[in-house]
């Protein structure tokens, strides 16, 4: 399991409030209640740099009720995007009926639209 922020995919000025206008957080692996910290950390710091924070879910293999309820936290915090969540991530959203509170992209351009 990894976790990590990266700057914008290209180079945007900062917004009247001096944030970036968007910060990606990549990830990849499994996520659980004993393997959230990192990930908690590096959303609530993307959410603290920029307003619209965008969720690399490309490559996460496994998210549980914890990982989700990690993701609403942040999703009050700021406009969290979802980039290309994997089909164990895509199910999850639907049985709990969260696929109609995330903003799901399906490529990074649009996630970094404003």
């Amino acid at each position: 399991m990894t976790a990590h922020e990266s700057p914008p995919a290209t180079p945007t000025p900062a917004g009247q409030d001096g944030r970036e206008p968007a910060r990606v957080v990549r990830m990849q692996g499994e996520f659980d209640h004993d393997r959230l910290k990192p990930l908690e950390e590096a959303l609530m710091d993307a959410a603290a740099a920029a307003p619209i924070v965008v969720l690399d879910a490309s490559h996460i293999t496994f998210g549980d009720s914890s990982f989700l309820n990690l993701l609403l936290r942040v999703h009050r915090e700021t406009r969290l995007r979802i980039l290309q969540p994997q089909s164990q991530f895509r199910h999850l959203m639907t049985l709990t009926g969260t696929d109609a509170v995330f903003d799901v992209r399906e490529n990074m351009q649009d996630a970094l639209r404003p």
